[in-house]
């Protein structure tokens, strides 16, 4: 590996703990809203950071990258257990972690699509894959704290996600891009969808019985 790629991969890997630290952060707010205790905290944080991955891992046969890797464990578990102690710190910087969430959503897409491409999965599954490694650790979250998954109302969220995987494949398949650059567009293409949801505040039309 020459020192530009490897400078880059060690980029990739800190937005990826950055993500990683940002959705334990956001788990753990909604146990604070639960008011539970700090394993309560640890529970929830961690099972919405790494959930999906998990799940993604599990359904790929692979094992899961926290085993691998324990640094994913740690992170999770040392963000969700200082939520415990700064929950209102956290509170009042959320429109911060909302685009920092943003941003982990559209890496985590793109780097479940990868995993499952390099497994040679077929494409639909690819996006899939990339969709529930974004937004499966929220909805196991919403589950253990009783309340209505996000990724079912009506905010763009894992559409996003599912768009930022596409075009990975997309380029993946069809362009002559670098490997780097086709990451860094579909990132991009993914953070830009739930950004603009954001900052205009679109969604999807919600379903009213008559």
């Amino acid at each position: 590996m020459t020192p530009v790629s490897e400078a880059i991969a060690q980029i990739f890997a800190a937005i990826d703990l950055i993500g990683l630290a940002v959705f334990a952060i956001t788990g753990a707010l909604v146990a604070a809203r639960k008011e539970m205790d700090p394993v309560g905290f640890m529970v929830v944080g961690t099972v919405t950071a790494i959930g999906g991955g998990t799940v993604r891992d599990l359904i790929l046969g692979v094992r899961p990258v926290w085993i691998e890797d324990t640094t994913y464990l740690v992170v999770s578990l040392v963000a969700s257990l200082a939520t415990f102690w700064a929950a209102k710190p956290f509170t009042r910087i959320l429109p911060l972690l909302l685009w920092l969430d943003a941003l982990g959503m559209a890496l985590f897409a793109v780097a479940g699509t990868q995993k499952a491409a390099a497994l040679q999965a077929p494409v639909l599954v690819c996006v899939i894959m990339g969709v529930m490694t974004a937004s499966f650790g929220g909805l196991i979250r919403d589950i253990f704290c009783g309340e209505k998954p996000l990724m079912f109302h009506r905010e763009i969220y894992a559409t996003a996600a599912a768009a930022g995987s596409m075009v990975w494949l997309a380029l993946h398949h069809f362009s002559t891009l670098p490997e780097f650059g086709q990451t860094v567009l579909a990132i991009t293409a993914g953070f830009a969808i739930r950004g603009a949801a954001i900052i205009w505040g679109l969604h999807f039309p919600q379903y009213k019985p008559r």
